[in-house]
């Protein structure tokens, strides 16, 4: 345990930030799963909606740091990608 002020705020700025974080990581994989089941199901105007939807939220982690900007482009990608192919 620390024994600084400073070093307690720390973990508690840190332990607030995590579950902050995880919260939005959650949200993040929600609305994927929700994407893929629909992709499976072959509802267009769903999948398009969820597509719409989880772009922002990964755009929006990713500006905050909460993932990696290259692993929200990673799934914006591969999600159009499975769109595309689910409109064609």
């Amino acid at each position: 345990m620390a024994n600084i002020k400073s070093a307690k705020k720390r973990i508690n700025v840190s332990e607030t930030k995590r579950v902050q974080n995880q919260s939005v990581k959650s949200e993040i994989k929600t609305y994927m799963k929700k994407f893929n089941t629909a992709i499976e199901t072959k509802e267009k105007e769903l999948a398009s909606e969820l597509f719409k939807k989880c772009s922002g939220l990964l755009d929006a982690a990713a500006t905050d740091n909460v993932i990696h900007q290259n692993k929200a482009n990673r799934h914006k990608s591969k999600m159009a990608q499975q769109l595309g192919q689910l409109t064609a």
